[in-house]
């Protein structure tokens, strides 16, 4: 992981668990994220990778476990955190009847945002989204919609992106795009933690944790993990991770 100093950290947090039904969904994680850096977040349906990401932005308090998320203390100022935030979820929670303008100036609303106009004009322009702002959400495709939806999560200018599974279920082309995006907010400043299951997409953050059973079981850059796995790629890695964890529950 990175070797930046607290100060230089958006998101420092230790032993974060969380537990439903007796069974703990987030087991004592730990999690450091240097500013303007693309983290990562890998790991099987069920690890504990959304649920991390709901206690860093806020809307999950941890059974247990500290820290700070942009130096805002995760427990006790949790609704700041999240007026900095920008969360995209797994599916599109948008609406389908309004048209893409009317969707951001909807968001725009919530977030009490003086200059409205203007900052859904800049939201469009960012996002190319400028010409179809007329067209209904529910009629675009799922590369469009995605493209949306990181608008309306970026139109309050947060200075965190928390994006859960964003490319499930769109194209390539689409896919490839998102990430030159995403890489042009980073080397703007932007901090970004991205939970992910494409082996390609994991090598182009700076730094990955892999999460398994609510548990990290590596962190560091791609190639890092598969040194440290004896492995040939990372898919090998983590297969080989999961693998001795199982051993261990045997």
């Amino acid at each position: 992981m990175s070797n930046s100093t607290s100060n230089d950290l958006a998101i420092d947090v230790k032993g974060l668990s969380k537990h439903y039904g007796g069974r703990a969904v987030v087991d004592n994680v730990d999690l450091q994220v240097g500013t303007g850096r693309i983290c990562g977040f890998l790991g099987p349906n069920g690890s504990g990778k959304t649920t991390s990401i709901r206690m860093l932005c806020g809307l999950l308090t941890p059974d247990s476990g500290s820290g700070t998320c942009l130096g805002l203390d995760i427990i006790t100022e949790a609704s700041a955190i999240k007026r900095q935030v920008g969360y995209m979820t797994q599916k599109f929670g948008l609406y389908d009847d309004l048209s893409i303008r009317e969707n951001l100036d909807f968001i725009a609303r919530l977030f009490e945002m003086p200059n409205r106009k203007q900052a859904v004009d800049q939201a469009l322009a960012q996002l190319g989204l400028a010409t179809r702002q007329k067209q209904l959400a529910g009629s675009l495709s799922g590369g469009w919609k995605q493209r949306l939806a990181l608008a309306a999560c970026m139109i309050h200018q947060p200075r965190l992106l928390l994006l859960d599974e964003p490319t499930a279920g769109v194209d390539p082309k689409a896919r490839r795009d998102f990430w030159d995006q995403i890489h042009r907010l980073a080397d703007e400043g932007m901090t970004v933690l991205v939970s992910t299951h494409y082996m390609d997409e994991a090598e182009r953050c700076h730094e990955l944790v892999y999460i398994a059973y609510g548990k990290v079981l590596a962190k560091g850059t791609a190639a890092q993990i598969v040194a440290q796995a004896g492995a040939t790629d990372l898919e090998d890695a983590f297969v080989r991770l999961v693998g001795q964890v199982q051993d261990n529950f045997a």
